[in-house]
């Protein structure tokens, strides 16, 4: 018995040392932001409290709650009105919707800043029809904070829509027939009935959503705006300031792991929602009328607006610049990018699985506690991150080369900082948690009884996982790694501040023509993101496409 024992736990070793190597590499960047923070000067914070640090919260408070509001009515009232009604269209909506998720909101911001600004289409077709010159009208100012939290909540608020959509699916005829027979009307039972049901899931999409508008770099730095985001950056590169850049990081970083927990808590409340042994979906109702033209309305504002207006533009914006994307220029470009979207994506789902796998084999507080740290970085600004991994490897790279120096009279260079290696790791603390949820879904489909009969065959846990879990697991290994690969080709702060010398990417070279107001440019890059974003937005869409009512594989009996 005690050698089985032994056995168990020898075979067990390497899955656990994985897990815990994977959740220790996501904790770092917080460890070592706070370790910055506490031992730089004190002279750079006071200065940031009398000048900009007011700014800064201000800004990023009212950006917030601009698009916590915005988010929220667009996602909650288009998830309600495909979900609950029928319409002219209804269909196409229920995957349009979701379509503005594939554009990053600094690309939103250039395709709009060229339409709207002052030479833009839109104000030079207003001053050839009136006559008016630049002065003798007033036109709202796309470059501000409002037009930033507008960006933002049209790339944002399909957080809001998948999440609400999926709990009215879930929702069960009985209550809303209930309001119905008590004189209710559809408005009514909405609001009394589908609203408060649905409430933890709506909760937790805005806070999704109000998580990201705080890591946005690209769209604020780009508008002019100062936000945390911005001021890292600034302290960082512009001050040369690694010690301020820290300390606005731990700002940043305590208010993002409150939202985290937030919305870790609204995940906890939208489990305890039961339909009851008896589910029976809400029958669907007709619009007629003004009802079905508005619904129209309501539903493509958005899609109009998100996702065709944009990518019109773009398109046109990207054949006026005469850029060639097969040029030995943008391949480079273009290599760098999945060269990074690879490798970033491939590392964190390795990481992700042996952090589900040895949750699921070895369930204990020390499982489940490294499976929570290792999701801490998607509430995290890919600005914080890079500063938290900068900070220790920077310091690991200089002893090295010292030592090297000291001893051999050679100098070895920066090893991991003047590499990709530490923006990789970066990405995988940045992204772990998408995998992660992704892999634990599918392993729920999986019964422990085919751990048992593996086992008694004599597996050890990777040959388990090597030749039972993840061929079955194998829909879901492909989705984890695609929607990694898609947000690391998004991803701009991170990149940006940690990427080796001369070692551009498509995000970056976007950025940086949108920076010097060459919009057109910036339009071929962009285009290429949103592409390459397209494609997990229809996996998830046609995912939930299969719980609507009717649906053979969703039907629920006793």
């Amino acid at each position: 018995m005690k050698d089985r024992r032994a056995k168990a736990v020898t075979a067990n070793r390497p899955l656990k040392i994985g897990a815990l190597a994977a959740a220790a590499l996501c904790l770092l960047p917080m460890i070592a932001v706070a370790i910055a923070a506490a031992t730089g000067s004190l002279d750079t914070l006071r200065h940031l409290a009398d000048t900009v640090l007011l700014r800064y919260t201000l800004t990023t408070l009212q950006l917030m709650v601009l698009v916590a509001v915005m988010t929220a009515v667009i996602g909650v009232s288009t998830a309600w009105l495909v979900t609950m009604t029928r319409f002219p269209g209804v269909r196409i909506f229920e995957i349009a919707l979701a379509l503005p998720f594939a554009f990053p909101a600094y690309v939103m911001g250039y395709a709009y800043t060229d339409f709207l600004d002052h030479p833009g289409a839109v104000q030079t077709a207003l001053r050839a029809v009136t006559g008016w010159g630049p002065r003798d009208y007033w036109f709202p100012e796309v470059r501000s904070v409002g037009g930033a939290a507008i960006m933002l909540a049209l790339v944002l608020y399909p957080y809001v829509y998948l999440l609400a959509r999926t709990a009215f699916l879930q929702e069960s005829a009985t209550a809303n027939l209930a309001a119905r027979s008590m004189g209710r009307n559809a408005w009514g039972a909405f609001w009394r009935v589908s609203l408060p049901m649905a409430r933890p899931a709506i909760a937790g999409g805005v806070l999704l959503a109000v998580m990201e508008t705080i890591a946005d770099f690209g769209t604020v730095s780009y508008f002019g705006i100062q936000t945390f985001a911005t001021g890292i950056y600034t302290s960082w590169f512009s001050l040369a300031d690694r010690g301020g850049a820290a300390q606005l990081a731990l700002c940043l970083l305590i208010f993002a792991l409150f939202l985290a927990i937030l919305e870790r808590i609204q995940r906890g409340q939208a489990k305890n929602h039961n339909a009851g042994k008896r589910f029976e979906r809400c029958p669907p109702i007709r619009l007629t009328g003004w009802g079905r033209l508005g619904a129209v309305v309501l539903c493509g504002a958005p899609v109009l607006f998100g996702f065709v207006l944009p990518l019109v533009l773009l398109l046109t914006m990207g054949l006026e610049s005469e850029q060639n994307l097969f040029s030995n220029r943008y391949l480079h470009f273009l290599q760098n990018s999945i060269t990074l979207a690879g490798v970033g994506a491939l590392a964190t789902l390795i990481a992700a699985i042996f952090i589900a796998f040895n949750q699921r084999l070895n369930p204990s507080r020390l499982s489940t506690s490294s499976a929570h740290l290792a999701r801490i970085g998607y509430s995290v600004p890919g600005g914080v991150i890079a500063v938290g991994l900068l900070v220790p490897f920077a310091f690991f790279d200089n002893w090295v080369d010292a030592q090297a120096r000291a001893w051999f009279g050679v100098s070895t260079g920066l090893i991991f900082t003047g590499t990709i290696t530490v923006l990789v790791m970066a990405y995988m603390v940045r992204f772990m948690a998408a995998a992660l949820n992704t892999l634990e879904g599918g392993l729920t489909t999986i019964k422990p009884s085919v751990d048992g009969v593996a086992r008694t065959l004599g597996k050890s846990p990777i040959p388990m996982l090597w030749r039972v879990h993840l061929p079955i697991l194998r829909p879901s290994v492909f989705t984890a790694m695609l929607i990694v690969f898609v947000d690391v080709m998004k991803e701009l702060p991170a990149t940006l501040i940690m990427r080796p010398f001369n070692f551009d990417t498509l995000a970056v070279q976007a950025h940086r023509l949108a920076a010097d107001e060459r919009l057109a440019g910036a339009a071929v890059p962009s285009l290429v993101i949103v592409a390459v974003g397209i494609l997990p937005v229809i996996l998830v869409c046609r995912s939930l496409a299969r719980q609507r009512p009717g649906t053979r594989s969703n039907r629920s009996h006793v």
